[in-house]
């Protein structure tokens, strides 16, 4: 292989014996073919092919970017070629500890809700059963439609299949309830989808800076800098808790009122009472 091999091709470039397109492929092929004569000698060859794939696109703007003035093509390229290195060392460890930092605080959710919560099975059938019927033992179903409604957030497809008998209501009609609560609702629900997007946002954030603390060294510029981002990062992240827990979840009364079609009162003793059974029990 030629010394100055890739100052020839563009020097045949700018005489306009080969395209761009052949300079371009001519430069990619001698740098991945001999990571031994460049800056990147120490590199895992692994990790060497790696970073001239991703390279390769950014070599157009390289060559638009080299102008003749006393130092030679080749010289600018490897150049270039170092400060990409950098960039992308950089992106690949920020990445590293992204998804690292992500996973960490993933697993312990994924531990936790490995198997799904069952509902309406064995002792839950017979308890919600009881719970549907006043202390003379006749049906009580209203209420217990209405706290229904009231919490619709948490009611599945398969909740309403099993709890639609028991409330003696057709499932189809149910659906229509919980339809029409979510139309009422999505305004509420859009904003707290939103607020919870944000704190997933500063959370994951907040981790990650963390992280790459851990591999900074103390009282540097970079440490520093990363230091005051954690800080407004959490503080930003409180905001967003409290926020989230000042906006109201369930259902008002009053719209449950609507959905059921009854008077608001009706469905605020209806409520209250229930809270008191459950209180009791």
């Amino acid at each position: 292989m030629k010394k100055y091999i890739l100052n020839e091709l563009y020097d045949q470039f700018n005489k306009k014996i080969i395209t761009r397109c052949k300079l371009e492929s001519s430069i990619f092929k001698y740098y991945f073919k001999n990571q031994g004569k460049t800056c990147l000698s120490h590199w895992n060859p692994d990790e060497y092919e790696d970073f001239i794939s991703w390279f390769y696109p950014r070599l157009r703007k390289a060559i638009d970017k080299y102008h003749d003035k006393g130092f030679s093509f080749e010289t600018f390229m490897n150049k270039y070629l170092f400060v990409a290195s950098k960039e992308y060392t950089t992106r690949t460890t920020n990445g590293s500890i992204t998804e690292y930092s992500t996973w960490s605080a993933r697993v312990p959710d994924l531990y936790v809700y490995e198997e799904p919560p069952e509902y309406f099975y064995g002792k839950n059938e017979k308890m919600i059963s009881k719970i549907i019927r006043d202390k003379n033992g006749r049906k009580d179903t209203r209420r217990i439609l209405a706290l229904i409604i009231k919490c619709y957030n948490y009611v599945s497809d398969d909740f309403i299949e099993k709890v639609a008998p028991m409330l003696e209501i057709k499932k189809e009609e149910l659906n229509e309830m919980m339809t029409k609560i979510r139309k009422l609702r999505q305004k509420n629900d859009d904003t707290i989808y939103l607020i919870k997007e944000k704190l997933y946002y500063h959370f994951y954030r907040s981790i990650v800076i963390e992280k790459k603390l851990l591999l900074t060294k103390d009282n540097t510029v970079l440490y520093n800098k990363l230091k005051s981002q954690l800080t407004n990062t959490r503080i930003k992240l409180e905001k967003m808790r409290a926020k989230l827990n000042l906006i109201k979840k369930d259902a008002t009364n009053s719209q449950v009122a609507e959905v059921i079609g009854v008077c608001k009162g009706s469905i605020d003793s209806g409520l209250y009472k229930l809270k008191k059974k459950f209180d009791l029990n």
